[in-house]
């Protein structure tokens, strides 16, 4: 079977460093493959080289750029519009939560990372802004806005603190077209409808040789894979 990792959240903490014993536990598993948001510098720097490079895949910007083994396979060349850059400019002026610490667009491989709080907050920043979220829904709100003005768009919910955007089709479930049909064991923590784990999670939940975990959190994930 093969196993199939969200990474931060669900490997790491957000946006930290994979742990040392359990890094240690995980470089044995067989066939295992990476699927994030996050562009190949930040896995790299989250799961470690030599992780990345033990994958059989690691799908960057949520398959938009492609590795097997550590070795370039393929990357999507969408790139935002400025329509779209200025209705988040928008969004981003309207927010009522006061505080932002800069870096509020990424622009990825084939997708967009917005973040009203910023990429630049850390720590006691992000998760403050994370349970005022959860109280006001904001991001929810803000990728509902960008799906009914953009249709050929998709924005969803990730980490705890940003919204990944890309067109239609190019979000996480696009990366089971490589596994052929093969029985998968998918682990993510932002399953939910809305989360950017959703497509994965809800097209392999259909197929009855596929197991889906919603992790809470990395610990969970080694718990889960002690238990196999």
């Amino acid at each position: 079977m093969i196993l199939l990792f969200d990474v931060d959240g669900t490997l790491t903490p957000s946006r930290g460093l994979m742990d040392p014993d359990f890094k240690q536990f995980f470089k044995k598993l067989p066939n295992f493959s990476l699927v994030t948001g996050s562009d190949l510098p930040k896995t790299i720097e989250q799961v470690g080289l030599d992780i990345f490079n033990l994958a059989e895949y690691s799908f960057n910007c949520s398959g938009n750029d492609v590795y097997r083994y550590g070795m370039p396979v393929a990357k999507n060349n969408w790139k935002p519009s400025t329509e779209l850059m200025g209705y988040l400019e928008q969004c981003l002026a309207d927010s009522n939560y006061a505080e932002r610490f800069g870096n509020h667009f990424e622009v990825r491989t084939g997708m967009l990372n917005f973040s009203v709080v910023g990429r630049s907050a850390v720590g006691d920043q992000r998760t403050q802004y994370y349970d005022w979220d959860c109280v006001f829904h904001e991001r929810e709100h803000i990728a509902q806005g960008v799906q009914e003005r953009f249709p050929d768009i998709c924005a969803q919910v990730g980490g705890e603190t940003g919204i990944d955007i890309y067109p239609q089709g190019c979000d996480k479930s696009q990366v089971l077209k490589y596994f052929h049909g093969q029985p998968i064991h998918f682990f993510g923590d932002r399953c939910e409808p809305g989360g950017n784990d959703y497509s994965v999670a809800n097209r392999l939940l259909n197929r009855n040789t596929c197991r889906v975990s919603h992790v809470k959190n990395w610990t969970e994930t080694w718990k889960i894979l002690q238990e196999k």
